[in-house]
């Protein structure tokens, strides 16, 4: 079994700048990475078959995105033009990041699965080729593809590298999970929010329409909000669930996370320009 990194991510922003014709939500958005997040498990298999070793709550095995990752690009490698036979595979995830929680931990670990096995099975696709298929599995999994912190546009895949300082971040974990389309389909949501232009965004630049949404159907969430913003300037990432804060040093944030009342879960991570995986 070889085991890859999985990392989170976090929106440091997130407007929603309209809506298409099919239902589909125009973001602007920016994205960075965290040196914290989940493992994927892989290894080779000889009869074809893509298996996963370990269960996830509520989510059959046909459901989830690191089987549905696997099983897209073996379909794509066999109906290409060389028709491919790809040897198959069985998948593990150490599952760190809560699902519903706004880090993008499915999309991930999806992500995860398409770079390492276009390695493992020598299909040598591209990078664009693989964010195109990734997209048809969620619209955050092409940045993990990409593997760069962006300012994304479009439904989200639509991706300008863009330099973020190297920052610490407290996270905060309320006890609940927020369904995603459920947010983006509430009547309430805001969806003029003006669009803004690239450039070097400053700490704490911007919103998240997805905000007020979210609190005011979880309570949990308005708590941790309120709760880290006596202290320093927070936000959710996301959909939601999680609550973040950013600080220039690690002792900053682990000062802060001290105090952080037990009914909650919490981490300290630093921000990260590139995915582990960029290079492979």
């Amino acid at each position: 079994m070889q085991w890859f990194p999985a990392p989170a991510k976090l929106n440091l922003f997130l407007h929603v700048v309209g809506r298409r014709p099919d239902g589909y939500h125009l973001l602007e958005t920016l994205f960075t990475f965290l040196d914290h997040g989940d493992e994927v498990g892989l290894r080779l298999r000889q009869d074809g078959q893509v298996r996963r070793l370990n269960d996830l709550p509520g989510v059959p095995e046909a459901q989830d995105l690191v089987v549905r990752a696997a099983r897209l690009l073996a379909g794509h490698a066999a109906a290409g033009a060389q028709g491919r036979r790809v040897p198959g595979v069985d998948i593990a995830v150490h599952k760190v990041l809560p699902m519903g929680g706004g880090l993008g931990g499915g999309s991930s670990d999806a992500a995860t699965v398409l770079l390492a096995l276009n390695r493992l099975w020598q299909l040598d696709y591209p990078r664009d080729r693989l964010a195109e298929l990734g997209l048809t599995l969620g619209a955050d999994v092409p940045v993990f593809v990409h593997g760069e912190s962006a300012f994304a546009t479009g439904v989200g895949d639509q991706l300008t590298p863009v330099a973020v300082p190297p920052d610490w971040y407290l996270v905060l974990i309320p006890p609940v999970a927020v369904p995603t389309a459920g947010i983006f389909g509430a009547p309430q949501l805001t969806r003029d929010t003006p669009r803004v232009k690239i450039a070097d965004f400053p700490r704490g630049f911007g919103h998240n329409d997805l905000q007020p949404v979210v609190l005011g159907r979880h309570p949990q969430v308005q708590d941790c909000l309120d709760w880290l913003q006596a202290r320093t300037e927070a936000r959710m990432t996301g959909s939601g669930c999680c609550i973040f804060a950013a600080f220039g040093t690690k002792a900053q944030a682990l000062e802060v996370q001290s105090q952080v009342p037990g009914v909650w879960s919490s981490f300290v991570a630093q921000g990260r320009q590139q995915h582990p995986l960029r290079t492979l």
